[in-house]
């Protein structure tokens, strides 16, 4: 599917990344693999990992590179693409998973921790988009993949996190209506998988307490292993998908899902300025009526609680659903 295509994946030396990465040379594509070799709060640095990712790559006989600059420094950033270019003639296709985590509660949030971290996940995305997205107006074609999180829709514990996965959205969905006329598409995915970022949980110690092993040593094969993220990025990076663009996409298990677009849901309208005691009187019945709560107060399970048993079957063994 990807025959012919050079893609940059950032973070591809570990979980997520690394299947993308394998999935990507699999289907054809050569690939440039970033990672930084980090430690999750974004210390520290190990060229093993994108190092052993590359190389595995070409034991299968694909074409790779590792790349273990920092997204977060814009010179690095643009390097990476200059990589691509340089060893593979071209670049088609990011995909951006690099990411670190410093949980707090936001009164307890440091200035540090909220850069550090938006500074990977955010500006990051700036950091390779903005070079790539050079490239791809002047071919006229390209395919760009970010990756948001469930934790943007209101993670109480991840300030920093959350407001970053929230902030790529906007800039896939700007991404999205500002670079259509060139062929170029921008998509996002919320993933749900058994990383090390999953090991920090509250679950992942309780699991670990009671079998000791942390989730992601025995996630493989399994619903929750990273690499299931990887066929939907193949799809979003490939041709076939060139009519989809500016969607959000969930991926968990076995199951892919697309996120509904913001909307407006219900309002007041009248001929002049409101006063705010009129608005005092009429919301708690109109604006302001059976409010809930942000989504993410319980992360990806209150998304999938929200989908329904069974569905059309559409292919054998596969079941396709929607809610209204």
């Amino acid at each position: 599917m990807l025959e012919g295509k050079a893609a940059l994946v950032t973070g591809g030396g570990r979980g997520i990344g690394r299947g993308i990465a394998l999935a990507m040379a699999r289907a054809g594509a050569s690939v440039v693999v970033n990672d930084i070799g980090a430690s999750l709060t974004g210390e520290g640095a190990d060229h093993g990992p994108a190092n052993q990712v590359a190389e595995e790559i070409r034991a299968a006989g694909g074409a790779a590179v590792a790349n273990t600059g920092s997204v977060t420094d814009h010179a690095q950033g643009r390097q990476m693409v200059q990589d691509c270019v340089d060893r593979f003639g071209t670049i088609d296709i990011v995909v951006h998973t690099a990411g670190i985590l410093r949980d707090r509660m936001i009164f307890n949030l440091t200035e540090d921790e909220w850069d550090s971290v938006t500074a990977v996940h955010l500006k990051g995305a700036y950091n390779v988009i903005h070079p790539a997205t050079q490239q791809f107006r002047q071919q006229r074609s390209g395919r760009i993949i970010a990756f948001s999180s469930t934790s943007a829709l209101g993670a109480p514990g991840q300030p920093n996190y959350g407001a970053a996965k929230a902030g790529i959205l906007g800039l896939i969905w700007s991404c999205a209506n500002a670079l259509t006329r060139y062929n170029v598409t921008a998509n996002a995915i919320m993933p749900f998988a058994d990383t090390r970022m999953i090991d920090t949980t509250p679950r992942a110690h309780q699991q670990f307490e009671e079998t000791g092993k942390w989730p992601s040593e025995v996630a493989a094969g399994t619903e929750r292993d990273p690499e299931n993220v990887a066929p939907l990025v193949v799809y979003l990076a490939s041709d076939a998908a060139q009519a989809v663009n500016g969607q959000v996409f969930g991926s968990f298990g076995y199951e892919v899902a697309l996120l509904a677009q913001p909307r407006f849901v219900r309002g007041l309208r009248r001929g002049r300025r409101w006063e705010p005691e009129e608005l005092r009187d009429l919301a708690p019945t109109t604006l302001a009526r059976d409010l809930q709560p942000p989504p993410a107060v319980g992360g990806a399970f209150s998304l999938l609680d929200q989908i329904p048993e069974g569905g059309d079957d559409v292919a054998p063994g596969v079941q396709s659903w929607e809610l209204d």
